[in-house]
This record gives structure tokens, sequence and C-alpha cells, in this order.
């Protein structure tokens, strides 16, 4: 679903304030920079600002997301809204230079241009100069857009040319309380919260049924540590990577798994009420008082060391599983 100013308005309220304003104002800058972590709304901003620029039948400065012109820019067709995205890991000198050909022509359908560039701290140094001296010569009518999450990385030059708008990333209280509202369970809705900053990568991961059974199978794990050590090892190969066959999906578990030491230490620290897995608070409760905050530290330690692990090249999930579940039931 399309993003209106309402809602940016809430999960950035300082950048919609600034983009509000220069709409109202008439004086929306020739060139901006997006800065902030994945999954803050940059792009969507980005997208929201040019359909406020060019739809045909705005209610203020609020784009009607219907018309041909609001259709054509979400789906990235329309003529005078041009997106860089880099090319084989890099944006190349060659995408600038055509960019500043279409845009020396005149405009297809309006006196408005505007470009987008997508991770713009990927510009090769030949492509940020032939930017530069576009973002100095702008051509009237023209908006630029600079896309980063990686802010250090770009040309001070390049920096100096445009208004520069942070994006912060939504607390996970506030986007679990927006997950909720979303009819997500408080119980899956914390975690995801937890899991990433962006509302669209979360609300997902809280709908996949895949999701829920992870959930299901870390809290079984911990249960496990305390069973015969042959009972463990096959739980982990018969239950556990079967449910987590990708690295990134068992890096997700490991995530989970770290959650649960969180809400142990959470809870022998008097804070209850800060637990993630809230519905499962009994059971937390008798873990904690079981399990020595010496031990809860040490087993936060190891999955972070098997966290890191995970990412070398040739490493065996299977072997890293034995590993760990070995290390945190001693």
């Amino acid at each position: 679903m399309a993003m209106q100013w309402e809602q940016l308005a809430k999960r950035q309220p300082v950048v919609a304030k600034m983009l509000q304003s220069g709409l109202e104002k008439g004086r929306i800058s020739h060139a901006y920079l997006f800065e902030g972590q994945r999954g803050t709304g940059k792009k969507a901003a980005s997208l929201l600002l040019a359909k406020s620029l060019f739809c045909l039948s705005p209610s203020g400065i609020a784009p009607c997301l219907e018309c041909r012109n609001c259709r054509r820019i979400e789906s990235g067709n329309h003529p005078d809204v041009r997106v860089i995205s880099p090319d084989g890991g890099s944006i190349k000198k060659e995408q600038i230079e055509w960019l500043q050909q279409e845009f020396t022509k005149t405009a297809v359908e309006s006196d408005k241009k505007m470009y987008i560039v997508e991770h713009a701290d990927q510009m090769t140094t030949s492509a940020a100069n032939s930017l530069l001296k576009f973002l100095e010569e702008p051509h009237p009518g023209t908006v630029a857009v600079l896309l980063t999450e990686q802010y250090h990385r770009l040309l001070e030059t390049v920096i100096s040319r445009c208004q520069v708008l942070s994006f912060r990333p939504l607390p996970p209280a506030e986007l679990a309380d927006q997950l909720v509202k979303e009819r997500v369970p408080l119980t899956l809705a914390l975690l995801a919260a937890h899991l990433t900053n962006s509302y669209d990568e979360a609300l997902a991961l809280s709908q996949d049924r895949w999701f829920a059974e992870a959930r299901t199978l870390v809290l079984q794990l911990y249960e496990m540590l305390g069973k015969p050590e042959l009972q463990l090892l096959f739980f982990i190969h018969d239950r556990l990577l079967s449910h987590f066959p990708e690295k990134h999906q068992l890096n997700l578990g490991l995530d989970l798994l770290l959650y649960i030491y969180r809400d142990l230490l959470h809870i022998q620290a008097g804070r209850k009420d800060s637990a993630l897995y809230r519905d499962e608070l009994d059971r937390l409760q008798r873990w904690a008082l079981s399990c020595p905050q010496r031990r809860v530290l040490d087993g936060m330690e190891a999955i972070l060391q098997a966290k890191a692990r995970l990412n070398m090249t040739n490493m065996s999930t299977a072997l890293l599983m034995e590993q760990l579940a070995l290390q945190l039931k001693r």
C-alpha cells in the first residue's frame, strides 16, 4: 500500500514536517539527501514527494494515489521521474551521464523532472563527480533525491549540495504498537519489532506462519537443554535444522534464542514487564530461578559468537548448532 503524508508524519515526523512545509510554500529544494537505516521509509518518502509534485488531482499537497501520474510513479513508469539503482554492486558514471542526457531534454508531460538515486553511497568516484556537476548546475524544475544507509561514505561536496533529512529508526515499542493495531498478536509483534526497524518487514514477518513456528521451536530448544545430550541433538537434527535450512533463517532463530536469555536477565533484575516472550512468563520465571545470572550472560555470549561464526564461509550449520547447544547445556 502506497504511503500517504499522515503515515510519514507518524513514522518520521521531522522529515514529514520539512517536506510538507516546502510543498505548501512552493520552496522544494533542488536536491535532498535522505539518510538512515534500511527500513526507515526513505524510498517510500521519495515516491510520496514525487506523487505530490506530479499528481493530477491532489488534495492540498496530498496526492490522490489514483491518477495516471500517481500510478505510474508507483510502478516506476513515469517518463519524468527516474530511479537510478546500483548496477552490479555500484552506480556507474555511465548511469549518471545517461540521466544527465535524459534531463537535458524537455520534460515529457510537465515543466518538472525528478530523479531518485538509490544507495547513493555506492556511486563510483567518477559517478559521484558527474553527479556533483549535475547538482551544482541544476536544471530549472528539477528535483534530486539521494537515498543512503551509509551517509559517511558520500563525498562531502555532494552532501553540501543537498538538504539532508535524517530518517530515524522507529523505537521497537512504537513499532510493536503499530503492528498490534494491524491485529498482530502482541507476542509476535514484540519479537518482530526487535528483529527489524522496518514496519513493512515486521508486518510481513509477524504474519508469516513460519515465524510463529520458529518462535515455538526456539522455546522448545531452550526446554531441551535440560534433557539428555542424545535427545537434545536429535531435536536439533530432526526439528530445528529442517525449519531453519538457510543461514539467514538460522540467524533469525539465534536472535529469537538470544531474546529468551535477554528475558531471563530482565526477570532476574525484577523487570518482567520488559520481557518479549510475555505469554511465557510462568516458564521464563521458572527458568530464571534455576539459571544463575552468570550462566545467562555466558549463554548470551555463546549465541553472539555463534551468530558471528554463522557468516563464515563453509561453516556447517549442523555442527554450529550442535556445538552451541552443548555449550549452552553445560
